[in-house]
C-alpha cells in the first residue's frame, strides 16, 4: 500500500481545495493510505477535521510570501516526511507546490507530483517579480518526477516558458461530481419578484477574477434591460470596490452581494446565465459546475476558458476586457431562449464527457502506481512497501 500526502497551502473555498479533499476521500484504500497536509485558517479545515482521513496543519504554511515563515514551513515540511515517509508526495498550489517539493526532495520522497491548478505568476507582477517566479518553478519543476496541468492552455505556457520536462507531464482536468443541483429560492431570499432574469458569478474578489469589469458588464446589461439583476457569490479584497462602483453607476440595486455561500452550485442553478471575467485560470470550478447545470455561460476567453467554452456551442468565450462584448453575449442568451438552451445543453455534455471528478480521482490513482513502479530504488527511507 502506496502512502500519499496531498499538501496545499490552505483550504480556502476554491477548486483546487476541494478536488484535493475529494482526491483525498476517494482514493481507493486498497491501494494508498492518504493523508493532508495544509496551512491553518481556511474555511474548509472543520471539513478535513471531520474526514476519515489524518489531516496535519502547519501554522507557519501561508499564502503570503513571509521568508521567516516560509524557511519554518520548509523545515516543518522536511522533518514531517522524514518521520511519515510517504512514497508519494503530491503538491497543490503555488507556495505548498515549491516548499513541498524542496522539502520532499530534499527528504528523499521517492515521487513528487505537483498539479498546477494556475500558475504563481501572474500578469499583474512587476517583471522582476515575474521572471522570480517563473524561475523558482523551473527549479522546482527540476525536483519533479511529473507534473499534473488542469487545462491544455496551462500545460502549453509552461512549454513555451521551459518548465518542466515535456516527457513527465500530462493533463488531468479538475472535475466535479457530476449531479443536479436543486435550485434555491434565490429570488425569494432576496426580495426579488419570481420570473426575474438572474445572471450569476462565483468567484473571490481579488485581481485574478476582475470583479470590477463584472460591475462594468452589470451596468452595461441593466441599462438595456432594467428587469436583469445579478448576483454575485463570493468576497475578498476588491469588494468594497466593488459595492463602491455599482453604487457610483446607479446599478446597486441590481447586484446582490452574498458573499462566500456553500450553497453555490445551488445559486448557480438558479440562475439563467453565468459570467466570469477573469485575467488568468487555471480551470475554474464554477464554471464547470454551471455548465453542468445546463447554464448558458459567458467569460474572458483566459488559459482554462478554452478548454470548457466554444463559441456557439458550448458557451461564449470573449477576449479579455471586452465586457462591452460580455453584455452583448447576456443579452443573447437572454432574447434567445430556445437556442441557448441547445447552448446549454452542449455545455452539459462536454462537462460530462470531460470533467467527471471520479475519472479524475482514477487518473491520478494510476499515475501515482505507474510512477512509482518505476522507481528503481524502492527503500529510500529504509523501508518497502509491504
Amino acid at each position: 500500500m502506496l502512502k500519499v500526502c496531498h499538501l496545499i497551502t490552505q483550504l480556502e473555498l476554491g477548486g483546487a481545495q476541494q478536488n484535493t479533499l475529494y482526491t483525498v476521500k476517494n482514493l481507493n484504500r486498497l491501494n494508498f493510505a492518504p493523508f493532508l497536509v495544509t496551512g491553518i485558517g481556511g474555511m474548509l479545515d472543520e471539513e478535513a477535521q471531520k474526514k476519515t482521513w489524518e489531516t496535519i496543519f502547519i501554522p507557519s504554511l501561508v499564502r503570503r510570501v513571509h521568508p521567516f515563515l516560509d524557511m519554518v514551513s520548509l523545515w516543518h515540511l522536511y522533518r514531517l516526511f522524514r518521520e511519515r515517509k510517504p512514497h508519494i508526495l503530491h503538491t497543490h498550489s503555488s507556495k505548498a507546490g515549491i516548499l513541498g517539493r524542496i522539502a520532499g526532495y530534499l527528504a528523499g520522497v521517492p515521487v513528487i507530483i505537483h498539479t498546477f491548478h494556475g500558475f504563481g505568476f501572474t500578469p499583474t507582477q512587476s517583471p522582476l517579480v515575474y521572471r522570480l517566479f517563473v524561475g523558482l518553478e523551473k527549479c522546482c519543476a527540476l525536483l519533479s518526477t511529473h507534473l499534473i496541468f488542469v487545462a491544455q492552455d496551462n500545460q502549453t505556457e509552461a512549454q513555451l516558458l521551459k518548465i518542466g520536462r515535456e516527457r513527465s507531464q500530462s493533463v488531468i482536468r479538475s472535475g466535479i461530481e457530476m449531479h443536479t443541483a436543486v435550485p434555491t429560492p434565490l429570488r425569494a431570499e432576496l426580495g426579488i419578484p419570481e420570473g426575474t432574469w438572474l445572471v450569476v458569478s462565483v468567484g473571490n474578489f481579488k485581481p485574478q477574477k476582475n470583479p470590477l469589469d463584472l460591475i462594468k458588464t452589470a451596468q452595461a446589461v441593466i441599462n438595456q434591460d432594467p428587469q436583469v439583476h445579478f448576483i454575485l457569490v463570493g468576497d475578498g479584497p476588491l469588494r468594497s470596490e466593488a459595492e463602491t462602483l455599482a453604487e457610483t453607476l446607479g446599478i446597486r440595486a441590481h447586484v446582490h452581494f452574498l458573499g462566500w455561500r456553500r450553497d453555490a452550485p445551488a445559486i448557480t442553478a438558479a440562475a439563467n446565465a453565468f459570467l466570469l471575467t477573469s485575467l488568468w485560470e487555471g480551470l475554474p470550478r464554477a464554471l464547470v459546475e454551471a455548465m453542468s447545470q445546463h447554464i448558458p455561460s459567458v467569460a474572458y476567453a483566459v488559459n482554462g476558458i478554452k478548454d470548457l467554452l466554444v463559441e456557439g456551442e458550448t458557451g461564449f468565450p470573449i477576449e479579455a476586457g471586452q465586457w462591452a462584448q460580455a453584455a452583448e453575449k447576456l443579452l443573447w442568451i437572454k432574447a434567445h431562449p430556445a437556442e441557448a438552451r441547445i447552448l446549454a445543453q452542449g455545455a452539459y455534455l462536454k462537462v460530462q464527457t470531460d470533467f467527471n471528478i471520479d475519472q479524475m480521482v482514477r487518473a491520478q490513482e494510476k499515475l501515482y502506481a505507474d510512477l512509482y513502479d518505476k522507481v528503481p530504488l524502492k527503500e529510500v527511507y529504509g523501508f518497502s512497501t509491504s
